[in-house]
């Protein structure tokens, strides 16, 4: 049995051994994931029939989600990006992107809105979430970057019934084996690559 130490250590390497893969992307790369990926989102009949969408900026080599946000602009939805909650640890805010809102780094050099709390939208007005992920396996199992944002956002999506998680990711950032799962850990339903749009067997409701 794997030991919660050595469950650890794998994650860690599981991240840095992904996180090298989609950083070595070149350019050009990049941009054809990211063209591919909004291609086959705004095909998506989900995605047509949703007003308020949430989308991360991309960091760290993630997929670029530029060419996304600007069709989804142009197809009338209203772009929500998170922000690191001021006062709450390892919450989210979720705020109205514009082409025109101002963008800082945050404490974790990661862009975000300049806080105003007046473009926020609660989490459940939310129709999507799309969600960053370092790695994925078959099951729809996620890795993210182990500061727990996104499990903490997540946690009640099922029961809540409101918000629905996608998770976006380049297609090398699919495992062949299964992720070393931790209890926190919240699968998703759906994970759209450029090549493939994966959907998973409804996860069962932690209680």
């Amino acid at each position: 049995m794997t030991s919660s130490i050595e469950k650890s250590l794998l994650r860690q390497s599981l991240r840095n051994h992904i996180r090298q893969q989609r950083r070595a992307l070149s350019q050009r790369e990049q941009s054809n994931a990211a063209y591919r990926l909004m291609k086959r989102i705004m095909h998506d009949a989900r995605i047509h029939s949703a007003s308020t969408i949430a989308v991360f900026l991309s960091f760290d080599g993630e997929i670029d989600t530029s060419p996304l946000i600007t069709a989804l602009w142009e197809s009338g939805k209203q772009v929500y990006l998170p922000a690191l909650h001021p006062f709450s640890e390892k919450s989210l805010i979720f705020m109205h992107y514009k082409n025109t809102t101002p963008l800082v780094l945050n404490r974790l050099r990661i862009r975000e809105p300049q806080m105003d709390i007046t473009t926020s939208l609660p989490i459940v007005n939310l129709n999507i979430i799309f969600t960053p992920l370092v790695a994925f396996d078959t099951q729809g199992q996620r890795l993210g970057m182990g500061g727990g944002f996104y499990d903490q956002a997540l946690k009640n999506w099922k029961t809540q019934a409101s918000f629905y998680p996608i998770g976006l990711a380049h297609d090398c950032q699919q495992l062949v084996n299964p992720l070393p799962v931790e209890e926190w850990d919240i699968p998703l339903p759906e994970i759209i690559t450029p090549s493939h749009h994966w959907r998973f067997p409804a996860p069962a409701i932690k209680k």
